[in-house]
């Protein structure tokens, strides 16, 4: 039941963040979301990041040190992207945050900002994406390659992981049908896409505004 209650307040947090990302990014225009566009981002966060904790749960299990090794080099990898995005840009550093911060004060609040960004990006896609060159320091631009990109490379880690549980798992799993449960997750994730697909093609509250539709950028 706690469970349960975790990963409701979980997903009503990430769909809370995703309305309020679109409001940022759109700030100029009055946002109107329908019902179908939250239950779309629901079903959408709720697949997605249930399936990731169970299959990192299901991976520490049976390794329990190699798990340590997957969330540092996920959450390292995200941590810096930013960085590197803004060093390949080479943009001057970013002074406009606070008047009141010093230079390592600004560079102390953008790297806990990387932090934030690098956690939630090891369970699923982040609403707003952190661009440091920008003076907001969020991307106001809809980048379907980045996305497509991130859902393709986190399919395969989940299927990696998942046959790696199947390959070590132990007897504590004797009574678990593993290749429905694998099965079952692989789809579960799908899901987890399909409902995004289905609110960027269909729900989103300003999809007029976008160059183009995700299936033409697929």
């Amino acid at each position: 039941i706690f469970m349960v209650l975790s990963l409701l307040s979980i997903v009503y947090g990430a769909l809370r963040c995703n309305i309020l990302a679109i409001r940022i990014k759109y700030d100029d225009y009055d946002v109107h979301v329908k019902p179908a566009a939250y239950l779309c981002i629901f079903l959408w966060r709720s697949f997605e990041i249930a399936t990731r904790v169970t299959v990192l749960v299901l991976f520490g299990s049976v390794l329990r040190i190699w798990v340590f090794l997957v969330v540092l080099l996920n959450f390292l990898g995200f941590c810096f992207y930013p960085w590197v995005l803004f060093w390949r840009s080479k943009s001057p550093f970013p002074e406009n945050i606070e008047k009141e911060l010093s230079r390592v004060g600004t560079t102390i609040v953008l790297c806990l900002l990387t932090f934030l960004y690098a956690g939630i990006n090891m369970f699923c896609w982040s609403a707003a994406q952190v661009e440091l060159s920008d003076p907001d320091l969020i991307s106001k631009s809809q980048n379907w390659y980045r996305m497509t990109v991130y859902y393709i490379v986190r399919l395969m880690e989940n299927a990696f992981l998942l046959l790696m549980w199947y390959i070590y798992r132990t007897d504590f799993y004797l009574y678990v049908c593993a290749p429905m449960l694998v099965l079952q997750l692989l789809i579960g994730y799908c899901m987890g896409i399909f409902f995004m697909l289905v609110f960027y093609q269909f729900c989103h509250p300003c999809k007029k505004l976008f160059s183009s539709s995700i299936t033409e950028a697929l």
